[in-house]
């Protein structure tokens, strides 16, 4: 189906002559539209013009329609009040919280941490709907019409607003048993003498980077497994594939059953953000505003484990 090429200049001036039909003055319109008296009468004319035909019949006191003017002014009056009610409907999105939201998080992340928030800013927010999607791939927020995307790590487009909620420490993590077979390495250099076990969408997944006092340290590692899933990664580490380095967050459960072990907990390594990344700071709907602000406010409360749990 082709689309009909839209003349700009159709609603030229619909408004105003509009206005001043309804108020019965150039005068009160102009006063009612913020303009000057010869402004709204200079559009009326040249209305008219490009029509090519009289609208109103004008005397030093009192206006009057023509039938060209009646039958222009029944079918313009409509449009004006469809345009409004577009406005006040659209405005109407900035105020109140709204519509459906399209949310996407890391498989992990979410079914850890997001599931019971969801239903509480649900509750919270009647009018607002939810599509929630969990998956690790990169999302392109705008091409895949997100209205907020959750993200661990750095966010690097700069067209992209990100507010940070949520942080939690990196940790390097084998099972028991894996230590028992391979011995335990105490020393970032012999990582190099072991299997590990990659993320996939690290810009890097191959060369973990340690800090140790005032030195920083690169590890080029030999993985034996590489997967863009956090709960396959922590799957794989419990039955001793191989050692992990992933956000603490993602096995605290397995730390505290004794499955996983930290292990190099001398090296310090980079915090982990979570972000909530939207597309645009200006015009932000009440629905996004409001679902990033809850996330502030709950994981301000709640935070992410920082600390290995016990057991």
């Amino acid at each position: 189906m082709k689309t009909k090429i839209i003349n700009a200049e159709l609603l030229d001036g619909v408004a105003v002559f509009v206005a001043v039909v309804n108020s019965g003055s150039f005068k009160v319109a102009a006063e009612s539209l913020r303009h000057s008296t010869s402004y709204v009468s200079k559009e009326v004319t040249r209305l008219e013009k490009r029509l090519g035909s009289r609208l109103l019949n004008r005397t030093t006191r009192t206006i009057s329609l023509t039938d060209a003017g009646k039958a222009y002014y029944e079918r313009c009056q409509q449009i004006v009040i469809d345009a409004e009610n577009a406005s006040r409907s659209v405005s109407s999105l900035q105020e109140e919280p709204r519509g459906l939201l399209r949310v996407n998080a890391p498989i992990s992340f979410g079914s850890r941490f997001l599931l019971d928030h969801f239903s509480k800013f649900l509750h919270r927010y009647p009018e607002v709907n939810l599509e929630i999607e969990f998956n690790d791939r990169k999302i392109d927020v705008v091409a895949e019409g997100y209205d907020v995307v959750i993200r661990v790590g750095n966010v690097k487009d700069s067209n992209l607003v990100a507010r940070a909620f949520a942080q939690s420490k990196s940790v390097i993590v084998a099972s028991p048993d894996y230590l028992h077979r391979h011995g335990t390495p105490m020393t970032a250099s012999a990582l190099a003498q072991h299997h590990c076990i990659a993320y996939s969408l690290a810009p890097n997944p191959l060369l973990w980077e340690l800090r140790k006092g005032d030195e920083n340290l690169q590890v080029k590692l030999a993985a034996r497994a590489q997967c863009n899933n956090a709960e396959l990664m922590v799957a794989l580490a419990c039955d001793g594939i191989g050692i992990a380095n992933m956000p603490l967050f993602t096995c605290e459960k397995e730390l505290a059953e004794g499955k996983l072990t930290i292990i190099l907990d001398d090296y310090e390594q980079p915090e982990y953000g979570v972000f909530a990344v939207y597309p645009h700071r200006q015009y932000l709907t009440a629905k996004v505003r409001v679902f990033v602000d809850y996330l502030v406010e709950s994981f301000g409360e709640s935070g992410l484990p920082q600390k290995q749990p016990t057991k």
